[in-house]
């Protein structure tokens, strides 16, 4: 069965290997030679959405896989917009989503991966996890205050921290991928200048101030310096059981209906399947309608 143009591009935002990989490929107002408005692209959503529903119900009741969904981008790129188009449509017994903020005290008593160990999906659940252990090779790296800040020994705070970090990551990722988690990890890719009007909008709009933070000014004037932190992570994990999408964000209704689409597909690569019972089981339903037959 031939695929849809928006599964083409959605597949074509996929990075699997790190090897040549820059951002500068990707444009964030890319539209994949589309012929899409809007309504159309919202109606399309609705429908992957409804796809994802149904994969959803046979994950939960085959019970053997669990799906991580990880989401990163810059400010006002839209990752909560987007978790909340991609997932609404899904029975919320079977979806857990966790918001990452700087880690608290207890937090960081631990290791890095700690918190984010703690909040994965069991089996037959979707995890969402808006901010991810990235953010630990991203943050710090562009902000080294914050790395100073963190009670590690001296003598393990060098300058191969990121590299040995990034390690870690993929290899616990590898080691997930090897217990039966599907990762999918999206990074929701804004132009500067979008960027830059989003903040103005937040500024301007009164039900939108809340949104507005202080530190987003100066996040904002390291955004080349984020860029580069992100083109580094994403070189040094993307791989085939954890891929990457650079979904191109200037379009929000277009990267919701892309990050949906990479989602559906991927489960339903997974072949899920309702459990079959068999004959002694079986035997033993018939009998219970028997007994409420009569």
């Amino acid at each position: 069965m031939s695929k849809s143009p928006v599964h083409a591009f959605a597949e074509a935002r996929r990075v699997t290997a790190g090897e040549g990989f820059t951002l500068s490929r990707y444009p964030t107002d890319d539209d994949g030679g589309l012929d899409l408005g809007k309504k159309e692209g919202e109606a399309m959503l609705e429908a992957t959405v409804a796809r994802i529903a149904e994969q959803q119900e046979r994950l939960y009741a085959d019970a053997r896989w669990s799906v991580l969904c990880i989401f990163q981008a810059t400010d006002t790129a839209g990752k909560d917009g987007a978790i909340k188009h991609v997932f609404s449509g899904v029975n919320p017994a079977g979806v857990q989503v966790e918001s990452f903020s700087a880690p608290s005290t207890l937090e960081r008593s631990h290791g890095f991966l700690w918190r984010h160990d703690v909040a994965l999906p069991r089996r037959g659940r979707i995890g969402v996890h808006n901010r991810s252990w990235y953010e630990e090779v991203l943050v710090p790296r562009v902000q080294p205050s914050v790395l100073q800040a963190a009670p590690l020994p001296a003598k393990l705070v060098g300058p191969g921290i990121w590299e040995e970090r990034l390690e870690d990551i993929a290899a616990h990722e590898r080691y997930l991928s090897r217990q039966g988690t599907l990762i999918l990890k999206f990074f929701l890719h804004l132009g500067e200048e979008e960027q830059r009007q989003r903040l103005l909008a937040r500024i301007d709009e009164p039900s939108k101030n809340w949104k507005f933070q202080a530190g987003d000014l100066a996040d904002r004037a390291r955004y080349a310096d984020y860029m580069a932190a992100y083109e580094d992570t994403i070189r040094a994990t993307a791989t085939p059981h954890a891929p990457w999408f650079i979904i191109p964000a200037d379009r929000k209704w277009l990267a919701r209906l892309l990050i949906a689409e990479a989602v559906a597909s991927a489960m339903e690569a997974l072949d899920l399947q309702f459990p079959q019972l068999d004959s002694a089981a079986r035997t033993a339903l018939l009998r219970a309608r028997d007994a409420l037959a009569d």
